[in-house]
C-alpha cells in the first residue's frame, strides 16, 4: 500500500509510538498542587492568574464590599466601561446595528455620533468586497467538512492578496482588522454553501452582501435562497453578535490573540490562530452540545412541565446513564459567572420573542425549567466551589436553530463576532508595545545519563514492531510482483491480438 493512501490511517506502529508518548508525557496531578500550579491560569475558586491589562472590557462573577470581602454577584460586562445591558437596550429598536455600534466602541473606545457612525458603516460595505475570484479560486477548491478550518485557510489566503501583509503599524493593522471584521460573514457563509454543494449535492448559490444591510442582516440574507427575514429574526443574531463579540482578555482566544500578537506576527496569522483556539469544543462549541443534549431531553422527557420528571433526566445525564455519556449539562456553569451570566440574560429576551414569532413557546419554556432546576441537581451530586447559573451557551444554540441557521455555522458565527474583540485586543498588544509574552513552565523530569545506540537494550515491542514491518514488506512486494505479471501478461495478450488483426 502507497504512503498516499495511509495519510489518514493510525498504523500499528503510530499506536505503539503513542504508547511512549503516553508512558513518558503524562504528569502526577497532585504535582500541581505541590508546585500551587494554577492549571488552566485558574483557582479553584474561579480567580485568574492577572498576566496583564486593558481597557477594553471587564467580566465579573464576584466583587469586593467595603470591607473588603468578596461576595458573589450577578454578573457584569462592559465594554470600555459601558454595561453591556444599557449597549443593547440603548440602541434604537428599530435597527440591527447594535453590532456594528459595540464594534466601533471596542475598536476607538468611544460611542460614535450620528455621523460617525454612518461614516463607519460605509466603511464596513466597502471592505466587504472580497479579492477578485477568491470564492472560485480559494473557498471553493477542496472544501472542508469544518468551516471553522475552512474560515482560517481563507485568512490565511488574504495574506497572500495583501501588499502590506506584515506591516504592523497601527493604521495598517486598523486597516487589516476592518477588512476581517467585514469579510468574516461571507467567508463562512460562503463556505458553508460549497460544503453543502459539494458533499451534500445542495443547490449551490452565492448572494452578495448589501451595502445597506447589517452584518446580522447579511448573514441571514447570504445565507437563505430568497434572502427573505423578519425583524424579530434579524434583532435576535445582532444581539447574539454583540454579545460574543468582547469578553475579556482572559478567555482562551482573545489570549492567544495577545500570546500571538507579542511575536511581532502578521494580523492574518495572529487571527488565525484565535481561530483555531475558538474551535476546540471547550472555548467554542458549547451551543452545539447545547442544542443536541435539549433533542434529547425532548425526545425523553414525556412531561415538559414537570419539574419532577426533568430533574430525574438531568440526574441520569449527570451520572453519565444519558445523552453522550460525558456527565455534563451543557450550558450550565461559567468560569466567572456565578449568580448570572448577564449575556444570558440579555439574550434571554430576543430568545423569547422568537421562539413566539415561530410557535416554539413551549420549548423555551422547557429551557428556562432546566436552567432553573439544573444548578440544584448538580449541587446534589458534586462538591461546589461557587455557585453555577445558565450561561450564554444555554439560549445562542436555541436562536441559532430556530432561525435556521446550520449546526456547522455555529462556531464561525461566534467568530463573525469576536473578531471585533480579537482585533482590539490586537491593536491594544501592539500599541502598549509589551514584550513577548513567555510564562514559566517547571520541569519536573529526572535527570539522566545518556546511553551509546550500540548499548541501548532492544524491547520485546521492538522486534515485534521490525516482524510486523518485515512482514507487511513482503506482503507489498508479492502484491507488486503479481501486479508486474498481470501487466506482462495483458501486454502478451495485446500483441497476440496485434499479431492475428
Amino acid at each position: 500500500m502507497q504512503f498516499a493512501d495511509q495519510y489518514s490511517i493510525v498504523t500499528d506502529q503510530i499506536t505503539d509510538l503513542s504508547k511512549l508518548t503516553l508512558e513518558h508525557s503524562t504528569i502526577d496531578t497532585s504535582l500541581y498542587a505541590k508546585y500551587d500550579v494554577k492549571r488552566g491560569l485558574r483557582d479553584l475558586d474561579g480567580h485568574g492568574v492577572l498576566t496583564g491589562l486593558t481597557e477594553i472590557s471587564e467580566v465579573w462573577g464576584r466583587q469586593k464590599d467595603e470591607n473588603g470581602e468578596e461576595h458573589e454577584v450577578d454578573g457584569i460586562l462592559r465594554y470600555r466601561g459601558y454595561d453591556i445591558q444599557d449597549l443593547i437596550m440603548g440602541h434604537p429598536a428599530n435597527d440591527n446595528f447594535a453590532f456594528e455600534e459595540a464594534t466601533y466602541l471596542l475598536l476607538f473606545g468611544e460611542l460614535p455620533n450620528a455621523q460617525q457612525f454612518a461614516e463607519f458603516k460605509e466603511l464596513l460595505a466597502k471592505y466587504r468586497a472580497l479579492p477578485t475570484n477568491f470564492v472560485r479560486d480559494i473557498i471553493m477548491k477542496a472544501p472542508s467538512r469544518d468551516m471553522m478550518n475552512t474560515l482560517a485557510r481563507s485568512v490565511l489566503t488574504l495574506y497572500s492578496y495583501d501588499h502590506r501583509d506584515d506591516d504592523t503599524s497601527i493604521d495598517n493593522v486598523l486597516r487589516q482588522c476592518l477588512e476581517l471584521i467585514a469579510l468574516f460573514p461571507q467567508l463562512a457563509v460562503y463556505g458553508y454553501q460549497t460544503y453543502k454543494y459539494y458533499h451534500d449535492g445542495d443547490s449551490f448559490f452565492i448572494h452578495a452582501p448589501k451595502a445597506e444591510y447589517s452584518a446580522a442582516e447579511n448573514i441571514l440574507h447570504m445565507l437563505r435562497a430568497d434572502s427573505q427575514f423578519t425583524k424579530a429574526e434579524a434583532r435576535a443574531l445582532d444581539v447574539a453578535l454583540v454579545l460574543h463579540a468582547e469578553h475579556g482578555g482572559g478567555n482562551n482566544s482573545t489570549f492567544t490573540t495577545h500570546v500571538v500578537t507579542s511575536s511581532g506576527t502578521d494580523t492574518y496569522s495572529a487571527i488565525a490562530a484565535a481561530l483555531g483556539s475558538l474551535k476546540g469544543p471547550k472555548h467554542g462549541g458549547a451551543n452545539i452540545k447545547n442544542v443536541q443534549m435539549f433533542e434529547d431531553i425532548k425526545a425523553n422527557v414525556k412531561d415538559w412541565t414537570s419539574d419532577e420528571e426533568i430533574s430525574a433526566y438531568l440526574l441520569k445525564i449527570l451520572n453519565k446513564e444519558a445523552f453522550d455519556g460525558a456527565g455534563l449539562i451543557y450550558g450550565i456553569g461559567h468560569a466567572i459567572y456565578t449568580k448570572s451570566d448577564p449575556r444570558a440574560q440579555m439574550l434571554k429576551s430576543a430568545v423569547r420573542a422568537l421562539a413566539e414569532e415561530k410557535g416554539r413557546l413551549d420549548e423555551y419554556e422547557l429551557r428556562e425549567r432546566v436552567a432553573r432546576l439544573a444548578p440544584d441537581v448538580i449541587a446534589s451530586k458534586r462538591h461546589m466551589y461557587k455557585n453555577i447559573c445558565a450561561n450564554v451557551d444555554f439560549y445562542s444554540g436555541f436562536a441559532y436553530e430556530m432561525l435556521g441557521l446550520p449546526v456547522e455555522l455555529f462556531t464561525p458565527l461566534f467568530a463573525c463576532a469576536r473578531i471585533s474583540g480579537w482585533s482590539a485586543h490586537r491593536l491594544e498588544e501592539l500599541i502598549n508595545a509589551g514584550k513577548i509574552i513567555r510564562p514559566a513552565y517547571m520541569n519536573i523530569c529526572e535527570h539522566q545519563e545518556y546511553i551509546p545506540m550500540d548499548n541501548r537494550e532492544i524491547t520485546r515491542e521492538d522486534i515485534k514492531r521490525q516482524v510486523k514491518k518485515e512482514f507487511f514488506n513482503l506482503v507489498d512486494e508479492r502484491e507488486a510482483e503479481r501486479d508486474k505479471s498481470r501487466k506482462e501478461l495483458r501486454d502478451k495478450v495485446k500483441d497476440k491480438i496485434k499479431e492475428r488483426l
